[in-house]
């Protein structure tokens, strides 16, 4: 008869627990499911400036205290030029110039976007107002979200209405800030 070293069973429950970690990890994943894009997104009409309503936090936006918007302008080359700007706490405007492109050449619903190539981050579509008035962007591992209007502010049926999508897309609406706008030239 085989006899089991002190050293194994000491290893055991350290073992439980990284299994048990990952399984709760892909069980997590596993529950919210595929994360579903638009079904068509028409680069001309989306291109303009959006601005941000609010979004999960991120260290990219730690700084940024208010007035923050996005500006895609289409490229001839088929990529989009993105120019992201806040105004910091102190009053200064910060300003991030990057590039899009699209990884989904069918719906265009998925992108990804560079500010430090050659690093990428996806940056998905995932609801959209039919005439563009509002748009919501995520990415598969639900870590990051905007939610994006033309306008400084959305009405508060609107809000709700978006709130129940992407509660339904597997995301936790109580991690949104919302970001303060103003009329306060850039």
């Amino acid at each position: 008869m085989r006899t089991i070293s002190k050293s194994f069973l000491r290893t055991i429950p350290f073992v439980g627990l990284l299994v048990g970690l990952s399984m709760q990890g892909s069980c997590s994943n596993e529950s919210k499911g595929k994360l579903a894009t638009v079904e068509q997104v028409d680069l001309h009409r989306y291109t303009g400036t959006w601005y941000e309503i609010s979004r999960y936090p991120n260290r990219f936006e730690k700084s940024c205290a208010s007035n923050v918007t996005a500006n895609y302008t289409l490229r001839r080359d088929g990529k989009i030029e993105v120019v992201n700007s806040c105004q910091e706490n102190g009053g200064k405007v910060k300003a991030s110039r990057g590039t899009a492109k699209v990884k989904d050449p069918h719906t265009n619903a998925r992108l990804a976007v560079t500010f430090f190539w050659p690093f990428y981050g996806d940056y998905w579509i995932i609801d959209l107002d039919k005439d563009y008035r509002y748009a919501v962007v995520g990415e598969p591992s639900r870590k990051y979200l905007w939610i994006l209007s033309r306008t400084p502010a959305l009405d508060d049926e609107t809000y709700a209405r978006i709130i129940q999508k992407i509660e339904s897309l597997g995301y936790d609406t109580a991690k949104l800030i919302k970001t303060p706008q103003s009329t306060i030239e850039k």
